[in-house]
Formats: structure tokens, sequence, C-alpha cells
């Protein structure tokens, strides 16, 4: 298999792409246009389980990307897609809709463990290629007050479990065990072997 210069990162993410950035790997954009409606890949399904959920999603956004790719007649090359989710036992917390929501999400993280799971794909040729990280995190009980403030800030919204861990949330993260890069939202471990196996220079 030839080696390859660059990758398509299939993501919105800024986070994502700055982690790639930290690995030294070339990527382009390939995000869905206009006529995609990239949020229905994300909705749940009664009873489905968080790791089954987050590698669905993931291996969906990957399928969708491979089109987009195909659509646009643009020059071959592996491409990277994830998803992240939060999880509190079988329970999905998913990206907030509204202040009400992310406080609650934020309230039932309080003084407890939760986990966080994101999913990796990457197509290389007909391959598929994937890897799942699993991290728990701890918080520390937060105030309500606290709560109210960060919700003020937008910060919750557009992330799974409506925190980043990177941002003002990390006050209240007593421990962690896993993934720090994973929770962020692509884990750098898993996905540098992925991209290893897809002949990726980097």
């Amino acid at each position: 298999m030839a080696i390859k210069t660059f990758i398509y990162l299939a993501s919105q993410s800024p986070r994502r792409a700055q982690l790639l950035d930290q690995l030294g790997v070339r990527h382009e954009l390939l995000q869905a246009g206009a006529d995609e409606d990239a949020e229905a890949l994300e909705a749940e399904r009664r009873g489905e389980l968080p790791a089954a959920y987050v590698e669905r999603v993931t291996r969906a956004k990957l399928a969708a990307a491979r089109q987009r790719l195909r659509v646009r007649a643009l020059p071959d090359a592996p491409i990277l897609a994830a998803d992240t989710t939060v999880a509190l036992g079988a329970r999905i917390l998913g990206k907030p809709v509204a202040a009400t929501h992310a406080r609650a999400m934020l309230a039932s993280l309080s003084g407890r463990t939760h986990r966080v799971l994101t999913a990796v794909a990457v197509a290389a040729g007909r391959r598929t290629l994937f890897a799942l990280s699993d991290s728990r995190v701890h918080f520390a009980a937060i105030a309500a007050a606290e709560i109210e403030a960060y919700v003020a800030s937008g910060e919750p919204f557009g992330k799974a479990g409506a925190y980043a861990i990177q941002g003002r949330a990390a006050a209240w993260i007593e421990r962690i065990a896993g993934s720090y890069t994973g929770i962020m939202g692509l884990p750098l471990h898993e996905t540098a072997q992925l991209l290893k196996q897809a002949q990726v220079k980097f």
C-alpha cells in the first residue's frame, strides 16, 4: 500500500483538528454539505447501549464521508471520522438542546463517575479500521450557582455531556482513568495506531 501524506477529517470539531495537528497529521476537512442531515446520524435508538451507539454513529459518519468523497470527485486519501458520547450507567448524555437540558445533565454528573466513549474509524481503501476509547471521569460535587454560571457561559452547547474537559469544567474533575485526548474527542494513541495501519505518514 502506498504511503499517504494527508487524510480527510470528516468532523466539524475544531478540537479534533487541533489534536491531529498535535500529532503532525496533515488533514483537510471533508464536512457535510447543505443537502446532508448530519445531525440525524446522531439520533439515539431506543434501548441502545452507549458503546454500541457511539460505534454505530461513527461508522455512519464514515460511510457518509466516503460517499461525499465520491460525489465531489476529490483525490483519494484515508478518511477519519469520530464520535464522542458521555454515559451515566446505560444512559447516553448527548449534546444539550437547551439551557434547562444542560443544567440537568451537569446536575446528574455532580459528585459521580461517568464514562466518556470516543469511537474512531478510518477508511483506508476498502478497509475500515476502528478503535474505541473508554474513559472514566469523576466530578466533585458542583454547586447550583456554578452550574448556572457555566451554562450561561455557553460552553456546554455542542458538547456531549454538556461540558468540555479542556474548558472551565476542568475545575470539577477530581480524577480520570483513561485517555485525556479521548475525553476531548480524539484519543491520540488509538488514532495514531489506526493511521499507521492506513500507511499515513506523520
